[in-house]
């Protein structure tokens, strides 16, 4: 999440720090947890240079933790990316995500005990609900800054708490709204279940869930099919969900 987060701006993640705050260490379970931020670390591109490890008896249940982290990137103050280029027209593209990432767990719970949910039972021929509901968040590091090469891209959101409708107007200069059309998301089988279980309408499911888009580009349409075909070299599916228009009220509009 926090490479992720760093990226919109078109900055490039150098070095992560974690902090594992527990009641008791397990050495296994903390090297685990490690083990996986590095191996994030390596996806992204970046460094895991340090952290921090904490017991804290009395404050922790027993085989409870708690992690933090951030990263730190750089990108040239020309070069950052702040959406003020932005301009009427200009197409959103979507970039799949691989189900919740890490947002709206606190619901998903919830959704979880209220339907009984047997996380042992098959989600798919692939793979069980346990797995399909802690699916890693996708990481787009590497597809961007290689797109940032080859692309002139305009503004980037990164899809987490609030959805694409809290998130998408942050790179919006004020005299720019969009829509994005419901039809054109992904139809990814999690966000199903969540609506169904849930009662969410549409405007709920899109303010909490990020409903099949982790990611989003704004460009000029001419750059779509570079997007796809570099998109495509990472496993990662796009989707052309909208386009800029000229409003004075910034927000997005679903169409």
């Amino acid at each position: 999440m926090s490479v992720n987060d760093i990226l919109v701006q078109g900055a490039e993640p150098l070095f992560f720090l974690d902090y594992f705050a527990c009641g008791k260490l397990n050495v296994d379970v903390a090297a685990s947890v490690v083990q996986g931020i590095a191996n994030g670390c390596s996806m992204s591109g970046c460094s895991l240079i340090g952290g921090e490890t904490a017991e804290m008896p009395g404050m922790y249940a027993n085989g409870e933790y708690d992690l933090a982290g951030f990263a730190v990137g750089v990108v040239e103050k020309a070069n950052i990316i702040d959406g003020q280029n932005l301009v009427a027209n200009d197409v959103i593209v979507g970039l799949e995500s691989s189900g919740f990432h890490s947002n709206g767990y606190s619901l998903v719970r919830k959704l979880i005990s209220q339907s009984q949910l047997n996380l042992a039972h098959a989600f798919d021929a692939k793979q069980t609900w346990a797995d399909a509901l802690m699916q890693p968040t996708t990481l787009y590091v590497k597809p961007v800054l290689e797109l940032l090469t080859q692309c002139t891209i305009k503004g980037m959101s990164h899809i987490t708490g609030g959805g694409i409708t809290g998130n998408l107007p942050r790179v919006f200069p004020s005299h720019l709204s969009c829509e994005v059309a419901l039809a054109k998301l992904p139809q990814l089988p999690l966000f199903a279940w969540a609506q169904d279980v849930s009662g969410l309408d549409n405007q709920q499911m899109l303010s909490t869930f990020n409903c099949g888009i982790g990611f989003a580009l704004i460009v000029n349409e001419r750059e779509v099919a570079q997007i796809e075909q570099v998109c495509a070299k990472y496993n990662i599916n796009t989707h052309v969900i909208g386009r800029m228009v000229a409003k004075t009220e910034v927000a997005v509009n679903y169409i």
